[in-house]
């Protein structure tokens, strides 16, 4: 089920403070454990360094983001290959 519209989109109170406080300051990159937060149009601009449960991902936001959620930049998983074999 999606969220209801009249409740807009779910941004973690401590990650929204963080940005506002951040318009002021020079250096413009944040780190958050919050995956499930929306990207809103504040956010644009901003280097976000996402936990992706093992590490940090730096993710530059741009416009085309706005809409889709902080974690779907951040992968948890690694790319599966198979291993060469050595020929004998």
């Amino acid at each position: 089920m999606s969220r209801a519209k009249w409740k807009g989109p779910y941004v973690q109170k401590s990650l929204l403070s963080q940005f506002s406080n951040k318009k002021s300051n020079s250096k413009n990159e944040i780190t958050t454990y919050s995956r499930k937060s929306v990207i809103i149009p504040l956010f644009v601009g901003f280097t976000v360094n996402i936990h992706n449960g093992k590490t940090f991902s730096k993710i530059k936001i741009t416009e085309n983001m706005i809409g889709h959620k902080l974690g779907e930049f951040s992968p948890t998983r690694k790319r599966f290959s198979f291993k060469k074999r050595k020929k004998k």
